[in-house]
């Protein structure tokens, strides 16, 4: 069987998910803790927002997990913290054991750029 390897470029807002080899459908999971959702939040009080944004937060993580359960191998790459929360979320959690995660900084990147990365990454292999 082939195994199935997904590049994740994400910060804590978006994840685009690129299979390799590259296929032709790729996924956007976006974060639903938008720009609005902070200020609109803030304005009630701070502590609100901080609760709301972490719910948010998780909900994203979780969905990327979903998106990844029968992967063989993920690549997190990306410019911000985002990717290691989600790896240390994943490694706590026993159905992710058997998946091999790398975790690569990068600048931002166009989204050739990530396809190029992802390639590159998994081409080593």
């Amino acid at each position: 069987m082939t195994p199935k390897r997904t590049g994740i470029y994400m910060d804590h807002s978006n994840a685009h998910l690129i299979e390799f080899p590259i296929a032709p459908m790729e996924e956007l999971i976006t974060s639903k803790f938008t720009h609005e959702e902070k200020v609109f939040s803030v304005s009630k009080s701070e502590n609100l927002m901080h609760n709301k944004e972490q719910h948010e937060q998780s909900a994203y993580y979780k969905k990327i997990g979903e998106a990844i359960k029968n992967h063989s191998e993920v690549l997190l790459f990306g410019p911000t913290e985002a990717k290691s929360e989600l790896l240390n979320l994943l490694k706590n959690d026993h159905h992710f054991k058997d998946i091999k995660i790398s975790i690569e900084d990068t600048d931002k990147l166009t989204e050739q750029q990530q396809q190029d990365f992802t390639i590159a990454f998994f081409s080593k292999k």
